[in-house]
């Protein structure tokens, strides 16, 4: 059930700065969006309309059946949390939790018991009475998501909560907040430019780039079926491998080897013969096994390797094909070393193409 709507929204400053171009965006109840792409995109201004901290220069922005645009802030049943938690150094953690609601006159008892009831969620309950100089960041970003918890919102926004966090506290701050979600139920909204972050966490990403939605999905819709090349390059770790192709006879020709066109993309190809289009592969649809190689042995590749990296499961190994690096993605049980030779062949059903001038999807 749609909770939130976003109808051609437009956000322009000093009336020449468009910063979002005709956002739409339905949020369901209960669901987890996560807005990404690079700085500068406009997703953090977004979620500031949402907020009500910006005002929204043309569109509408309807919450449950009521449009909110004129709608004061704090009367949004809206809790964010903000980048740099935003906690009051002054005041103890049960203070910063219990801070909203005692703006709203609650009685002492029922303050007492909702903090101790989300300080336990939170595993606070014995830094209540600590400042926030006393605690570390991960502590300190539970804080925040308490503060937000304990005004019992419709909507939560979360402004790149885990950046300031090192990589092995986000990972568990990654878990604490989807645990969250779904025991609270709370439709959320989260910005992020870590692709990472919300790929493993939501239900619906929206790609952005300079305030256009690119493509909004399911992770796995993003991965496999990127709408265009913007969208296939920033979603994927190591990012996908692009090279020219030509389209030839039936064939594509990528660094002089013809390769057969994968069936499902016969006839979308056909009208680019002679054409130029450009080619994606995933690192780890590169492959290396043996048998594979002897069953394409007329299509197998042989490079030099310029970079191995360890993942722990796998290795990323650096090589280049059509003079750009070429990544390839293998398990780490087999052994490679810098300057070896590796042998692997495409695996053209998995690749994608994409029109050299408008960049989408073919």
């Amino acid at each position: 059930m749609t909770f939130m709507q976003m109808n051609n929204i437009y956000k322009v400053y000093n009336e020449k700065v468009l910063a979002i171009d005709n956002f739409n965006l339905d949020v369901n109840e209960n669901e987890f969006v996560a807005l990404i792409g690079p700085s500068g995109c406009g997703k953090s201004t977004l979620l500031r309309m949402i907020a009500g901290l910006e005002d929204i220069t043309h569109g509408d922005l309807v919450i449950g059946d009521k449009r909110m645009n004129d709608v004061h802030s704090k009367d949004r049943d809206i809790a964010m949390v903000f980048q740099n938690y935003a906690l009051y150094p002054h005041m103890t953690v049960f203070d910063n939790i219990a801070f909203g609601i005692k703006l709203r006159k609650c009685k002492k008892a029922v303050i007492q018991e909702k903090v101790t009831e989300v300080a336990k969620t939170l595993e606070l309950t014995e830094h209540l009475h600590k400042k926030p100089s006393e605690l570390s960041g991960g502590q300190r970003q539970r804080v925040a998501l308490g503060r937000a918890m304990i005004q019992e919102s419709s909507i939560f926004l979360m402004d790149e909560p885990l950046s300031n966090l090192d990589a092995k506290l986000r990972g568990h701050m990654r878990i604490e907040i989807l645990k969250l979600h779904r025991e609270l139920g709370i439709t959320t909204v989260y910005v992020t430019h870590d692709q990472v972050e919300a790929m493993t966490m939501s239900d619906k990403i929206v790609v952005m780039k300079d305030g256009v939605i690119q493509q909004i999905g399911t992770p796995r819709e993003l991965y496999y079926h990127p709408s265009n090349l913007f969208v296939a390059i920033f979603i994927g770790e190591p990012e996908i491998n692009i090279l020219e192709a030509e389209v030839i006879e039936g064939h594509i020709r990528v660094e002089n080897q013809l390769y057969p066109i994968p069936t499902s993309l016969k006839e979308k190809l056909s009208a680019y013969e002679g054409k130029k289009v450009i080619f994606g592969i995933r690192s780890e649809d590169v492959r290396t096994e043996n048998i594979y190689i002897e069953n394409n042995a007329d299509y197998k590749i042989t490079k030099n390797i310029n970079l191995v990296e360890m993942r722990g499961d796998s290795y990323i190994i650096a090589t280049e094909l059509g003079n750009k690096d070429f990544y390839v993605k293998v398990p780490s049980y087999q052994t490679y070393k810098v300057n070896d030779s590796i042998e692997f062949v495409l695996n053209m059903d998995k690749a994608l193409f994409f029109d050299v001038d408008t960049q989408e999807r073919i």
